[in-house]
């Protein structure tokens, strides 16, 4: 993580922080920092559609996962964010074998955990834990805290012996920020803040090297989120863990994340640093997304481009030939509809040295800020000033601005739809 190391989040108790330390050590042997410690192939899941009561055959499929590929190096947080429904969270599912995969792999170390059951695949479940993201329901009400920060000990007894699991629990709530005095409270009696953390104590009990957090803050306010971010990124440096982080707040993505991968409609469309994401994002739905961000910079609001999307999200069991994006993209040619683009560096960015040389999945990639920098921004004249409020996308001129107009038009571009539809 790149994000400010916040030391007064949490208590971070010295004897809970070497305890955890020595169990981690003794446990595993972590790879050197660059070495890829997750590789994810072609993941895909497809839930069937059937039809009939006695006798059930398959019409069709979702497509909730079609096809994803990304690394995750040691001590990395990859960040995946995209609209609600294009399956970020079955994806964190099924790298912790909560769902199996329709087909690809996923390989931890070289070993495809997709293909692993039984003795095999619990000994990997110990060192790839979930944080997951309702804190509410993610803890049962029927358990104190102790219990349930300490039930991983049950199903892995060799990490923690009946004698020392209370101890170790003081010590994980100490981790997190929370009085170890706690640990005979029920869950009700605990803020959503509170709860969060003690989802996190519980995924680090068994010495995890993975952690995948599922929206792990969505559920909490602006001031409770910014502890727990800045929690987990403390608990990555201590431990040296490696995050997949999902999200759809896509400033919290920029904040904690070393690389962040866009997904649409069940696929990666975009992949990146975060400079490369945010700063010189080349694919067209990236742009969409990073245009729909609240600014906070009235100057800035006003001198970037707003992208509207025309048309809903199509639907994963009809997905559309050729680029799945092509139905609300403003680039859509006839090779779009034909020609399924690979996530790879576009042809013309791979033989310069520039930002937005990362692999982006679109025939027609082009680098595109979309909020300029400071330093960029034009003084608005006095007729600006003093005009009134536009809507989003119009010009100081006082045109509105489709994705694809060129500067002085106000038609719709090439492969524009005329109806009106949702936004990202």
């Amino acid at each position: 993580m790149h994000a400010d190391r916040d030391e007064s989040a949490g208590t971070g108790g010295a004897a809970g922080s070497t305890l955890l330390s020595k169990a981690r050590q003794d446990a595993v042997t972590p790879y050197t920092e660059g070495d890829p410690i997750l590789q994810v192939r072609d993941l895909a899941k497809h839930y069937p559609l059937t039809q009939g009561i006695l006798f059930k055959r398959q019409i069709g499929a979702v497509r909730a996962v079609d096809g994803v590929d990304f690394d995750l190096y040691a001590g990395e947080t990859l960040g995946i964010v995209g609209e609600s429904g294009c399956g970020k969270s079955t994806v964190a599912k099924m790298l912790v074998h909560l769902e199996r995969p329709t087909a690809g792999a996923i390989r931890y170390k070289g070993e495809d955990i997709a293909k692993l059951s039984g003795r095999a695949l619990k000994a990997v479940r110990r060192n790839i834990q979930m944080v997951f993201q309702d804190p509410y329901t993610s803890l049962n009400p029927r358990m104190t805290v102790g219990d349930i920060i300490g039930e991983p000990y049950e199903i892995h007894p060799e990490v923690a012996p009946k004698g020392s699991r209370r101890q170790k629990v003081q010590d994980l709530l100490d981790v997190v920020g929370l009085n170890p005095e706690y640990i005979n409270r029920y869950p009700h009696q605990f803020s959503g803040g509170q709860r969060q953390r003690i989802g996190i104590a519980r995924g680090l009990a068994l010495n995890p090297e993975i952690i995948v957090a599922d929206e792990p803050v969505s559920a909490l306010d602006v001031s409770v989120q910014a502890q727990v971010v800045n929690l987990l990124d403390r608990l990555q440096a201590e431990f040296s863990l490696s995050f997949v982080f999902i999200a759809h707040d896509l400033s919290i993505v920029r904040h904690i994340s070393d690389r962040v991968g866009v997904m649409y409609l069940g696929r990666i469309v975009e992949i990146g640093s975060d400079a490369e994401i945010y700063d010189h994002p080349t694919h067209p739905y990236t742009q969409a997304l990073l245009s729909a961000v609240p600014v906070p910079d009235p100057t800035a609001r006003d001198h970037r481009e707003r992208i509207i999307l025309h048309g809903d999200v199509p639907s994963p069991a009809n997905i559309p030939s050729g680029c799945r994006f092509r139905t609300r993209c403003w680039k859509a040619r006839e090779r779009c509809e034909l020609e399924v683009p690979l996530l790879a560096v576009p042809a013309e960015f791979r033989l310069v040295d520039t930002p937005a040389r990362h692999d982006s999945a679109c025939h027609f990639a082009e680098e595109k800020r979309v909020v300029p920098p400071e330093g960029e921004l034009e003084v608005p004249g006095p007729a600006e000033r003093g005009s009134t409020e536009r809507e989003p996308g119009e010009q100081p001129g006082g045109t509105v601005r489709e994705p694809g107009d060129k500067p002085g038009s106000a038609g719709p571009g090439p492969g524009q739809q005329g109806s009106a539809g949702g936004e990202a």
